[in-house]
């Protein structure tokens, strides 16, 4: 049985890992264009300190085309909730570091479920997009939930 430190070690290595989305490289080649990656976006829109990210373990469900084996935390796009101003909004931001940012059923699934976060708390939805369109190795399942 695997004690509480293990645990806790290992939510801490996926959380570290999400946070790098596609890869270090991919980061720095956003960076090489002049861009921000959707965490750095997310961070200089929100007060400081205040951003809780929902779902930032999920991944797809895509088993075809060599997609098994190439999956990334998080899934292409940011999802949670923070304060602008001390306000509460929900926020998305789409990874261009993940698959260019392109939606996927489980991607897709996120960006609903913020939107209906926001709208039974009666608050603001900050969608940042930066993506390629609907991820075409899931062909319509892409677009189920959009």
């Amino acid at each position: 049985m695997a004690k509480h430190s293990d645990k806790f070690d290992e939510l801490t290595r996926l959380r570290e890992e999400s946070k790098l989305g596609g890869g270090e490289e991919r980061i720095k080649k956003e960076h090489e264009k002049g861009r921000f990656t959707a965490r750095e976006r997310i961070d200089k829109l929100l007060d400081p300190e205040s951003f809780v990210e929902i779902d930032e373990f999920v991944v797809h469900r895509e088993t075809e085309f060599g997609l098994e084996d190439k999956k990334f935390l998080g899934d292409g796009v940011i999802t949670g909730f923070g304060t602008i101003s001390g306000r509460k909004v929900f926020i998305f931001s789409q990874d261009f570091t993940v698959f260019s940012g392109s939606l996927s059923e489980m991607y897709g699934e996120k960006m609903v479920k913020i939107m209906e976060f926001a709208m039974e708390a009666g608050v603001p939805v900050i969608g940042i997009n930066s993506g390629a369109g609907a991820r075409i190795h899931e062909g319509l399942k892409s677009l189920a939930s959009a």
